[in-house]
């Protein structure tokens, strides 16, 4: 791909993120591309070990990697630690800046008891709810709902169609996808002689700074207590937060992820796809679980859980599921077995 026409020297680069130089100080890019597809005005990155032969085929006029894979390499490198993090930063030179004017669109509904910082940029067909505060530099993109009581945070960013309900509270540059829903009404419900009743859902939705959600991603909001997203939490698409969950801060959830109400998920967690976690648990720091697993008990030891089964040729997993039903037959046999029994 390639972003702004800027052009960057791989011994600015250099300077400017702490890398060192290995080649011509003097080679430019002016975007960035995979090592397969990259061109001689783009950089690129090794971080995983499986695509190091693409190394001596690459066209890429820089090249992002560990200074042990530098050895032998001919092209132009800048050596880092962690070539995928100083990745990050240098592709982010080459993505377009948002240039969302200050100021109110004129197809804009703004109850007269909202407060609009005049540097907030406020898009076409945008409504604000009544005492909803949105603050200095923050940018509500085409088709936003913003409901009553809301604080959209300085520098946050609701990209288009994002609904805030009630009471959200968004911290300072917050980034929210197109379709993301915060402050829904929680999944609470009472049976009464035989029909459900809603349980009002009185509380709201904190965000902290810095965290980013995704497309289409719901997050309820609480039922007395705020459903809370703590500072640099990554959320990714089509996930669910249940009312009154608590997601600690520098945590990263990926995409079709469902966690149900009143749980709490650590810090510098990692959630990957399709996780299920129940109500009312635990999950401490640091913790790890893989795609697929469920989550039905609190996890009090950092680390990696995991419990999907991968996928198998279909006449193998026939088989193992005929023997999944037969574990407990066979349990048994083997327990009488152990007294002595036939």
């Amino acid at each position: 791909m390639t972003g702004t026409e800027t052009r960057h020297t791989a011994a600015a680069l250099a300077e400017r993120f702490g890398l060192a130089v290995h080649g011509a100080p003097d080679t430019t890019v002016s975007g960035v591309g995979t090592l397969a597809g990259a061109t001689e005005d783009q950089l690129s990155f090794l971080s995983n070990p499986r695509y190091r032969a693409q190394l001596s085929t690459t066209r890429a006029g820089i090249v992002v990697l560990r200074e042990a894979d530098a050895a032998g390499y001919a092209g132009t490198a800048l050596i880092a630690r962690d070539p995928y993090v100083a990745y990050a930063k240098i592709a982010a030179l080459f993505e377009p800046a948002s240039d969302a004017p200050a100021g109110v669109h004129a197809s804009a509904v703004i109850d007269p008891t909202a407060q609009i910082d005049p540097t907030a940029s406020i898009g076409p067909l945008v409504s604000i709810g009544a005492r909803s505060v949105v603050g200095a530099g923050a940018s509500i993109g085409p088709g936003c709902v913003v409901g009553e009581d809301c604080v959209v945070g300085e520098g946050s960013r609701l990209i288009a169609r994002v609904t805030l309900v009630t009471r959200v509270r968004l911290g300072r540059r917050v980034t929210l996808h197109p379709g993301a829903v915060l402050g829904a009404a929680g999944f609470g419900l009472a049976m009464d002689a035989g029909q459900w009743i809603n349980v009002p859902q009185l509380g709201g939705v904190v965000v902290g700074d810095d965290s980013d959600i995704g497309a289409n991603t719901t997050i309820d909001r609480g039922a007395l207590d705020d459903t809370v997203i703590e500072e640099d939490v990554r959320l990714d698409n089509l996930i669910q937060v249940g009312h009154n969950v608590r997601i600690g801060a520098h945590t990263a959830v990926a995409g079709c992820v469902g966690i149900a109400g009143s749980t709490k998920i650590g810090r510098y967690c990692l959630l990957a796809g399709k996780v299920g976690v129940a109500g009312h648990l635990e999950i401490c720091d640091r913790v790890v679980v893989h795609a697929m697993t469920m989550v039905s008990a609190s996890i009090t030891e950092p680390g990696e859980y995991s419990a999907g089964i991968p996928a198998q040729p279909t006449r193998e997993w026939r088989k193992n599921a005929v023997r999944i039903r037969q574990l407990d037959s066979l349990a048994r046999r083997v327990t009488a077995l152990g007294k002595g029994e036939t």
